[in-house]
């Protein structure tokens, strides 16, 4: 997105989609630059420090190598693929694999559990696992629920290991014993890509299921909240793992697409120090920081000490808030760009500083080419300033094809022509949109109703604050009361006077009917593994 020359009117009314009848993922993020030019496409580093850069063409080569690894294993198009991994070369070959071979990767967090594993797998009916040897041992336990898988490949395994269930097979050894010759299946833009399933933050995470359009959905939103990305673009990093469509589509593909190299290093417990070292070592120009790592980062003492080469940094997930956005711009040197979507349909809206300053508090406006309003239950859209369902018009290149497996679900995500993400907004008079939050999130107290955005932004100004989350709990005088839990900075001490101070702090510079007139301390948060705090499990305490 060439930013030069433009305003966000303009590139609104000039904005066209342009998606291909026939389109295929892995083609387009790899194999169009493997022309023997070496250009550079990740760079690896592991635990250790270790590391390894990787061309297209290598990419090319190994995904090729490995797509007929998995025909050999009895996939066939259509059939879905568990990948089990953090960011590493053989999580990217898996993705580029799949996609190329017509089956449908189904990415899974590295730090789930036995329950979450068995759900996604059993649910998907995914034939095909590529996992490490800490996988392997996850998935012995739950083998007989899970009759469709027939193939298990480990990466760190050096050769195969028989089971009588299942066989596990070296993930390296399968992918060197292949032919190199591989083309590519003809897919159409609507064929079966990915599914990836919901944080689960509302019910059992189901499978949102796209097309492989869906990387071409999310370039506007990735383009604009990156600064008119690719320009000036030399390295992409996320902390964020790629088995949330954060990662993958905000981050990996994207990049991909754009011959952009991506950096591949994940923390198994994000440290701020580290993300600093991190991003100075390897120059990293572009990033997407999640809410909860930028908070962290905050709490670092002295960031100038690293030398970054920031170009732009976008941030998404929950509403950052004023303190956030003054804070980046004196520790990386950017205005740190806020983009909202949801797995069903990601970034349709953004900030994006190189076309109008940030409205604080406002998550940004409609990326072109999507449409996006605040609705009533009826479905109708309200006025400037009401506040109502923020929802997307369908058809969006960007938006699921359903829920895998869950026709009803499906249905009740739209309301007539709308998409309807569950999330409260409010739309202004020159399309910036506000969160209030998630329907079960908004505070009805004396009459008023409150959002939790606004507050957590207050308390987070507070320098006792480190961390913090705002529920409602019952009350009969007021229908409900704002409580607000609170993670404080080291050295500070959640007493009485404290609490007075905090309250004062939020009711002085808010809002007297906003104040929170319930202070819990606490050690953490709850929190879901892309990083979002779970309310309810907060409301469950009332």
């Amino acid at each position: 997105m060439n930013l030069e020359g433009q305003t966000y009117e303009s590139l609104s009314r000039q904005f066209a989609w342009q998606i291909p009848a026939r389109y295929n993922m892995g083609v387009d993020v790899c194999d169009k630059w493997a022309d023997g030019s070496g250009r550079l496409a990740l760079i690896y580093e592991d635990h250790e420090g270790c590391v390894t850069r990787y061309t297209f063409d290598d990419l090319k080569q190994l995904s090729a190598r490995f797509a007929n690894a998995l025909l050999a294993s009895g996939a066939q198009r259509g059939d879905r693929i568990g990948i089990f991994l953090s960011q590493s070369i053989e999580t990217a070959i898996a993705h580029l694999a799949a996609y190329k071979a017509g089956m449908v990767a189904v990415p899974l967090f590295a730090l789930f559990g036995v329950d979450a594993i068995e759900h996604r797998l059993g649910d998907s009916g995914a034939v095909a696992l590529i996992t490490d040897t800490a996988g392997v041992h996850k998935v012995d336990e739950i083998r007989a629920a899970l009759p469709a898988l027939r193939s298990v490949f480990s990466v760190d395994l050096a050769s195969d290991e028989p089971d009588e269930r299942a066989p596990v097979r070296s993930f390296w050894q399968a992918l060197n014993g292949a032919a190199a010759a591989f083309d590519p299946v003809d897919t159409g833009a609507d064929d079966p890509a990915v599914i990836i399933y919901t944080s689960g933050t509302t019910g059992k995470p189901k499978g949102a299921l796209h097309g492989h359009r869906v990387l071409l959905g999310h370039l506007p939103g990735v383009e604009m909240s990156q600064q008119g990305f690719p320009v000036d673009a030399t390295l992409m990093w996320t902390p964020a793992d790629w088995a949330w469509i954060g990662g993958l589509f905000d981050v990996l593909l994207p990049s991909w697409h754009h011959g952009v190299a991506v950096l591949a290093r994940r923390f198994a417990k994000f440290d701020g120090e580290a993300a600093f070292d991190l991003m100075a070592r390897h120059a990293v120009s572009h990033t997407f920081l999640p809410p909860t790592a930028l908070k962290m980062m905050r709490g670092v003492a002295g960031p100038e000490r690293w030398p970054l080469a920031l170009r732009s940094v976008a941030s998404g997930g929950e509403s950052l808030g004023a303190e956030l956005i003054e804070w980046g711009r004196r520790a990386l040197g950017v205005t740190i760009n806020e983009f909202y979507g949801q797995t069903e349909c990601n970034v349709v809206v953004s900030s994006c500083a190189a076309l109008f300053e940030p409205c604080i508090g406002a998550i940004g406006r409609a990326v072109p080419g999507h449409r996006v309003a605040i609705i009533d239950d009826a479905g109708q859209e309200l006025p400037a300033g009401a506040i109502g369902d923020i929802a997307v018009e369908a058809p969006d290149p960007v938006m699921f094809l359903g829920y895998w497996g869950n026709e009803a679900a499906t249905r009740e995500k739209y309301r007539g022509r709308y998409l309807v993400t569950g999330d409260l907004g409010v739309c202004d008079a020159e399309g910036f949109i506000r969160f209030v939050g998630r329907g079960d999130d908004v505070i009805t107290s004396a009459g008023y109703r409150i959002g939790p955005a606004s507050i957590e932004d207050s308390l987070l100004r507070h320098p006792a604050v480190s961390m913090a989350a705002v529920v409602g709990a019952p009350d009969a005088a007021r229908t409900e009361i704002v409580v607000a839990f609170v993670v404080l900075k080291a050295g500070f001490v959640g007493d009485e006077e404290l609490v007075r101070e905090i309250q004062m702090h939020v009711k002085t510079r808010l809002a007297a009917h906003e104040y929170p007139r319930e202070i819990r301390f606490v050690e953490s948060l709850p929190m879901t593994a892309t990083g979002k705090v779970i309310r309810k499990v907060l409301r469950e305490g009332f």
